[in-house]
């Protein structure tokens, strides 16, 4: 499967991604806080990449993308949404399913709430938070290692630290340098907007969801509170909130013989779904 890469420019920065040339639904793949595109690679090194147009590109101030031109705007929950969102009109995308991990889970759930080509939703480590502290508090676990996610400048004791809670001792040796290279004002501008409510409420996207919503987390992810997704009121709930065994905060990378089928059967029941909903629209101008 051909993969090619590119740079679109957006408002805010230049974002370059990796496509695959799959003619199924696109999926488009948003990493999370001092990662890339490249995080996606064993889904592009699969079928996946055969059956969809597979689309994962660098937020802004990652990887191959350039940093924020207005980095205290850009930088927040919203901004990276709005990041997203212009890609996504940039390629003349309608329809999508949109899978989100960690960071890039939080960036999903926001461009949901707003951007019409939103046809599915799969969150990795991402809980769906309700505005402010405490509901970040109730989503995540409290303990030290989470002030890297809001630490401007890293060490390189700093980044070994994230790498392993990211990826246990799996990672490429490429993520290394992938989060050094990360602008750190990310980092702390995000930590503030998720703490000030910026954006829209994450449960109730979820919550109200109008189309299936995916959950797949890893059994040790040290992030994030498994049982949280269990006491959430799901609109579009597709299947049931999923937990990879043996693996952490990336499944994905992790156990891609698991995870990838997943994201399989589940793009495949969104493209159904959109199907039917695109003939009952026909069906209905047509009687009118």
């Amino acid at each position: 499967m051909a993969v090619a890469e590119r740079t679109i420019r957006t408002s805010q920065a230049d974002l370059h991604l990796s496509e695959s040339s799959g003619l199924g639904m696109p999926i488009l793949m948003i990493h999370g806080s001092g990662s890339s595109r490249a995080v996606f690679a064993r889904q592009f090194d699969s079928p996946l990449a055969d059956a969809h147009r597979l689309i994962a590109f660098d937020l802004p101030g990652h990887g191959g993308s350039s940093d924020a031109h207005d980095p205290a705007t850009a930088y927040t929950i919203a901004g990276l949404a709005r990041s997203a969102g212009e890609l996504l009109d940039r390629l003349a995308i309608r329809r999508a399913i949109v899978f989100g991990w960690s960071l890039g889970g939080h960036v999903a759930m926001e461009l949901a709430s707003f951007h019409p080509a939103v046809r599915g939703l799969m969150l990795t480590g991402a809980p769906p938070v309700s505005k402010g502290l405490f509901g970040m508090l109730r989503g995540f676990h409290a303990h030290w290692d989470m002030l890297l996610a809001s630490k401007k400048i890293y060490s390189e004791r700093d980044a070994e630290r994230f790498e392993t809670l990211c990826f246990g001792d799996s990672a490429s040796p490429t993520f290394r340098q992938a989060i050094l290279r990360t602008d750190g004002r990310l980092r702390a501008t995000v930590t503030r907007s998720m703490m000030s409510g910026d954006g829209a409420d994450q449960r109730q996207v979820v919550e109200q969801a109008a189309f299936p919503v995916a959950i797949v987390n890893g059994e040790n992810d040290p992030f994030v509170r498994l049982s949280y997704f269990e006491a959430l009121h799901y609109g579009a709930l597709w299947e049931h909130c999923h937990v990879v065994p043996g693996v952490g905060h990336a499944p994905f990378w992790e156990r891609p013989d698991l995870f990838n089928p997943m994201l399989s059967r589940f793009a495949d029941a969104v493209e159904a779904q959109s199907a039917d909903g695109a003939l009952v629209g026909q069906r209905r101008s047509q009687a009118g």
